[in-house]
Order: structure tokens, then sequence, then C-alpha cells
């Protein structure tokens, strides 16, 4: 039941406080998406909804939805293509703490976004799951004014249905231009509402075990209410809320009952993996005469990997000299104000479960005192475990087992 949650909680993101003073006495404008080549952004959306089982409450969760793109190209009528990567992760109530979180399943996606903000994407690519929102009328509207546009939902259910494209439905949402506010910086941001109701039958026709049929999704239907604020000027969402209701009926029976809020902030970030900054950093490393500490370009970003990094025996505790250690590099990190990705290794000994276990735990513990050094909101420090399964050197040596147990710190780009 859990996977079953995690895969449909995770497609609704989007409440910030709104106290600002509402204008509506401002000219009529023309809402577009404007886009820029080789800009880069990150949504980052937090989801606390409660799960309801048969009309019984089953649990709370925290759900976080991480989209990092950049746009790659933009064409003479203002379209722009993007390349984005979007990762999920869930907490439970009964086990979040305001920690670090561990990092999800990715997916990858190439699209295109025109001026109204239509969608051009192929089946190859399952997110993003909701599409075409918001989309914008090609003439000016005032305050108070609405309009209509078709948007559609793409669902990935290829482990529940073995269907290997999106399966998809549409809807129709509507607009409602309530007004602008003025941020404490002066910015003006427009006041966007988006309303649509969801109602859906899964294929039942699709040949799977019985087992992935009983639990899967045979009618989900709801609702959302969105309110965007838009940056008319820049050309892009500044940030959003949402407030949902979902409910599936699965084909054994079961209702399943998702009901909650979520907010969510778009955030320009520079690139981080640069050869300034691969010097910058790698310069400042050696000033500060910091042992086995290596700087290096990753597929994600720029990485400080801490070899044979030590923690007290037996656990996932830093040493002394270990958290000294990371008190300088926490002066480095806080040079960036990209998310953080930290990746625990370890030797190859013990059993493969045990291996992954503790690259898991000491992972978390630097991303936890990075956090209490107040690098970055707990929100912005991701975690995973490799386990023995990305050696840089032989496990049949002390000296190379040494430096396989590390920790690396990814400043992200992507």
């Amino acid at each position: 039941m859990k996977k079953l949650i995690f895969v449909f909680a995770a497609l609704f993101i989007a409440p910030l406080a709104f106290c600002q003073q509402l204008r509506t006495d401002v000219e009529p404008k023309v809402f577009q998406f404007k886009f820029k080549k080789n800009d880069q952004s990150r949504i980052l959306s937090t989801v606390q909804e409660d799960v309801y089982l048969n009309g019984q409450f089953n649990h709370s969760a925290i759900i976080l939805n991480r989209i990092s793109s950049v746009i790659t190209n933009v064409d003479k009528d203002g379209r722009g293509t993007a390349e984005a990567v979007f990762m999920t992760s869930e907490n439970s109530s009964k086990a979040w703490n305001n920690k670090s979180y561990f990092w999800g399943e990715e997916y990858e996606s190439i699209f295109t976004r025109d001026r109204t903000g239509t969608y051009e994407i192929d089946d190859a690519y399952f997110m993003p799951t909701v599409r075409d929102v918001p989309v914008f009328p090609e003439y000016a509207v005032k305050p108070g004014d609405t309009w209509k546009k078709q948007g559609y939902e793409a669902h990935d259910l290829r482990r529940t249905f073995g269907l290997e494209k999106p399966f998809k439905f549409p809807f129709e949402a509507t607009y409602l231009y309530r007004g602008d506010i003025t941020e404490e910086d002066g910015r003006i941001l427009s006041l966007i509402e988006i309303n649509y109701t969801m109602a859906f039958s899964s294929p039942s026709d699709i040949a799977v075990s019985t087992d992935a049929m009983m639990a899967a999704p045979r009618v989900t239907t709801g609702f959302s209410h969105q309110k965007v604020f838009w940056d008319n000027e820049r050309g892009t969402i500044d940030y959003y809320t949402e407030e949902f209701k979902i409910q599936i009926d699965t084909f054994s029976g079961d209702l399943i009952l998702f009901t909650g809020n979520a907010k969510a902030e778009v955030t320009e970030f520079s690139r981080a993996s640069t050869e300034e900054n691969l010097r910058k950093i790698s310069d400042t490393v050696a000033k500060f005469g910091l042992e086995n500490v290596d700087v290096k370009e990753s597929d994600k970003g720029l990485t400080i990997s801490i070899e044979n990094i030590q923690f007290m025996p037996d656990s996932a505790m830093l040493t002394k000299q270990e958290q000294a250690k990371l008190q300088k590099i926490a002066e480095i990190l806080k040079g960036f104000e990209n998310d953080l990705l930290i990746t625990g290794h370890c030797a190859k000994r013990g059993t493969v479960k045990m291996q992954q276990q503790i690259s898991e735990e000491r992972a978390t513990a630097v991303a936890e005192y990075l956090s209490r050094l107040k690098v970055r909101n707990p929100n912005c420090i991701f975690t995973r475990g490799k386990g023995a399964s990305e050696p840089i050197d032989t496990n049949s040596t002390e000296a190379g087992r040494a430096r396989n147990r590390r920790v690396e710190i990814t400043i992200m780009d992507k």
C-alpha cells in the first residue's frame, strides 16, 4: 500500500502565507512565459497530507518534490526547450523529524513550452504529471477576468499495468486573475487562482499479475485548488500553493483518500561545476590543510569527497576530528545556494545489506551535522547510500578500504 500511496501522492505539488494587500486597480496585461537560454532553476515543493484507508485514518506524510531544469534552446517564437530531472522523497510523520531527505527515484524529461504555457513532450517521458497548467490567453486580462483552458495529466502505469507510454486524461481548468501584490523587495506579483477536478478510470484490459491488479487504482477522482504568484516581468512563476483531495478506488475494493496542502517556490541558481569554482574550492581546501579531501566534477555538480572519514567505533557518530573538518567545509558550502546531495560509501565488509545501511547512516550523520551548522535548510539537503558498490580503490588492502570509506558532498547543478 505504501508504494501505491507514494506514486499518487507525489503527483501533486504546490501553501505560502498570503497576507500582502491585493491591488485590483491595475492595467490589463498579457501573461507570457519568457524563456532564456541556459537559465537554470529549481522547484522545491513540500506536500503535507493525511491518508485514510476505508474511512479510517492511516497516517500522515510529508513529501518533497524537487525539479531541476535548464533551458537548452529558445526559438524565434519564444518557445523554450528544457531538460529536467524530477525527484520525489517521502517521510511518514512517525519518522520525520525535520532532518534531511533521502534521495528518491529520478525521472529525466525533455519538453518544450510556448509563451502561453502549452507543452510539447514526447511519450518517452513520464514527467511532469500535470501538463498545460498554467496556460494563459493570448489577450490582455484585468483583475476579475476568468478564462478556461484544457490541461491533462500523464500517469506512469508501467508497474501496475505494463503500459509503456504515459496514460493521459484531460481536464478543464478554470482561471481567475485576482490582482497584484507587492513583495518586500519591490517586485510585483500577480495572483492567479486555478481550479480543476479530475475523474478517470484505469485501463482494466492489460495483462498483469493478479496481485498487481488488485492493488492498482480502478477509479481516481479529486480536485486541485492552486494559487499561483506570477512574476510577469521575468515571465515565470515565483511561488505557488495548493489544496487538494484525491480519492482512489482500487480493484480490490479498498478506498484510499488523500487530503492536504502543499507549498512550492521557484529558485534560479548558478552552475556550481565550473573550472573557476573547482579551482577556488581546491585552493581553499589546501589553505585549510584538510587531509583526505578531494574536489572534482561529477554528473550532478561539484563534489567534495572526504576519504577515510572517521566515525566512532561501530556507529555513524562523527569523531571530533571529522566534525572540525566539516566545520571548515561548511564555510565553503555557505558560498553557494545550490541544494546539497550527501552520498555515503563504505568498504566491502559484511553483507550487502549491512554495507547499504552503514553508508546511508553515515551520509545522514554528515547531512544532519551540516544542517546544525546552518549550511542549508533541512529540505535542501538530500542523502543516499551506495554501500560498497562504487569503490575508488581496492578492498584487499587497508589503505584501499580507507579510501573507499568516504562521504561525498555534491553542490548540485541538477
